[in-house]
């Protein structure tokens, strides 16, 4: 039971978990966790941190889209933002990268969700390791995140 089963389960948040066998050579986490679990890479999240090297923020966004930094910075009410290292990423949430889980960080951060997600009846993200994703309705992830939605992948 991972950090962020623990979160949903304790808050009573409806989720499933779904494991796949992770490939260590797999280029794109995300694009593998749909391709495994047979999912539209649409209905797949990926699980980003940006910083303004004062603060960090989550992103979550669809695994085949790229994040656009200037979107996501106005989402936050920031001037720029850029990728977070992911060694800081690691310590700030107590994940593995391929494996962070939006819920169940270490330190609770400001996040914002693609608005793509809105239109879902469930989502998929990192369940807290590589080879798990948990699904989930995307109001009760922003819920239990006290996340918003924006838009904030290039188009």
């Amino acid at each position: 039971m991972t950090p962020a089963c623990k979160v949903l389960k304790s808050n009573k948040i409806d989720f499933s978990m779904h494991e796949y066998k992770h490939d260590v050579n797999a280029k794109s986490f995300g694009l593998e966790a749909a391709e495994k679990l047979g999912l539209s890479v649409d209905e797949v999240f990926k699980t980003l941190m940006v910083t303004d090297d004062k603060n960090y923020y989550v992103a979550v966004l669809p695994v085949n889209h790229q994040l656009n930094l200037k979107k996501v910075a106005q989402a936050f009410g920031c001037k720029k933002l850029h990728m977070a290292d992911p060694k800081d990423a690691e310590r700030l949430t107590g994940y593995l990268v391929g494996g962070i889980s939006p819920v169940g960080q270490k330190k609770r951060l400001k996040t914002v969700i693609c608005c793509s997600a809105k239109i879902l009846n469930k989502m998929y993200v990192s369940g807290g390791k590589r080879g798990l994703d948990i699904g989930l309705n995307p109001n009760d992830l922003a819920s239990v995140l006290s996340a918003n939605f924006a838009d904030i992948v290039d188009n």
